[in-house]
């Protein structure tokens, strides 16, 4: 592709931070309150577990088909991709609005929501990654990290909304950023399609299988990855009971859920340093380290103050991770595969992590209160730890 033929780096830049801007702040007024949502309706914390893991677990399932899908026919924009896992997700926001569902019912809304909402954060990814294997400049870690504190500033103003008009009122909120955030991503360039025709290596995509086979120490860095975000989820999610249990109402939900946002900020700035220093392999590893010791500190926590000072630690965790990942993901899977790539770390991460941390938090809490979930995401953290160096140590040693 010829420098002629490529959208202004500057419009690329602008359009895709406020993609990332819209998406979390939508993130925040769903992921960050559906505890809160579901234990209003009447569920309980284990219930509120199940229905947050099967939202994973849909995920899981949709996120590989969808980028292999998308691998397949790199003719047709990302973008239009999107828009329409976002219509059909503002379609079921309604239906869970407007009426009050039971346990099945709520479980089939939470499928849904999952299959479209989530999806949207590797094809989100894999857009800039388009981008960047065109030879374009993406500012990606800038856009993410300005979208974790868009996430962090809206959970402030949604929790001062949940008590000055009720936690239903975010469902609001919700719909009306997919509709602004369908706009933008149709106003936003259309990534390069490279031929495979023209490609002097060109290869069809792989399944999944054939793609963690391929390549042991990915395998074994996707089992690390998997224990790290089975030991963070839980604690974005049943934030509100770790806030609760220390002394904190909603509106203490709202600055601690910002707080852990707003670290994720200057952990973008400091990426790409860290990148060029440890690489994108290394820098994942310091991430995985710090999402481990994240429950470890909650736990030790004996007030809402600690609790508060305590979240700055997403900084070099989880603010690391996405872009960590992102990179990590692009660089050790075939070119044919950076679609699905995407998908399969999200699938081991949000998806598969989530899904686990999710439904064995919600059922601790149920049975021995929040310092039990903490004490079980403190054992999956070490156990995630462990996964990454032995993955470190392979991959040197095939280089050796």
């Amino acid at each position: 592709m010829t420098r002629a033929c490529q959208p202004s780096l500057q419009r690329v830049n602008f359009t895709y931070t406020l993609v990332q801007l819209i998406y979390w702040s939508l993130f925040a007024a769903f992921a960050g309150y559906q505890t809160a949502l579901l234990l209003g309706r009447g569920f309980t914390s284990g219930q509120a577990g199940v229905f947050a893991a099967i939202r994973c677990l849909s995920g899981i399932v949709a996120q590989p088909l969808l980028g292999g899908w998308a691998d397949r026919h790199r003719a047709i924009p990302l973008k239009w991709i999107l828009n329409v896992c976002f219509a059909l997700a503002l379609a079921v926001n309604a239906v869970f609005y407007f009426t009050r569902p039971g346990f099945w019912e709520t479980a089939a809304i939470f499928v849904a929501l999952g299959a479209l909402e989530l999806n949207a954060y590797p094809l989100l990814d894999s857009m800039a990654v388009q981008f960047i294997n065109a030879g374009m400049e993406v500012n990606y870690s800038l856009g993410r990290g300005l979208g974790s504190f868009a996430y962090a500033v809206s959970c402030v103003v949604l929790g001062r909304q949940s008590t000055a008009f009720g936690v239903e009122s975010v469902l609001w909120t919700h719909a009306a950023l997919l509709v602004l955030l369908m706009a933008v991503v149709a106003c936003c360039p259309t990534a390069p399609v490279v031929s495979r025709a023209s490609a002097p290596q060109a290869e069809p995509p792989h399944s999944v299988w054939q793609i963690l086979r391929a390549s042991p120490s990915f395998s074994l860095m996707l089992a690390g990855v998997f224990f790290a975000l089975t030991a963070v989820m839980p604690i974005v999610n049943f934030m509100v009971n770790i806030v609760v249990s220390r002394g904190g109402n909603e509106t203490h939900l709202g600055l601690a859920l910002f707080l852990m946002g707003a670290s994720e900020l200057p952990a973008a700035l400091l990426f790409p340093h860290l990148r060029r220093r440890l690489g994108s392999r290394g820098t994942l590893v310091l991430s995985i380290v710090f999402m481990a010791i994240k429950p470890l500190l909650f736990w030790l926590t004996a007030s809402l103050g600690w609790v508060l000072a305590v979240q700055p630690v997403q900084m070099l965790g989880y603010g690391l991770f996405t872009p960590a990942s992102v990179y990590y993901a692009n660089e050790n899977v075939s070119p044919a595969d950076r679609v699905r790539g995407q998908a399969v770390m999200m699938m081991a991460s949000n998806g598969l992590g989530g899904m686990a941390g999710n439904l064995a938090a919600g059922y601790a809490i149920d049975l021995g209160g929040v310092n039990a979930m903490l004490a079980l995401c403190t054992c999956c953290g070490a156990a995630g730890v462990a996964c990454a160096l032995a993955a470190l140590r392979l991959q040197r040693q095939k280089k050796a």
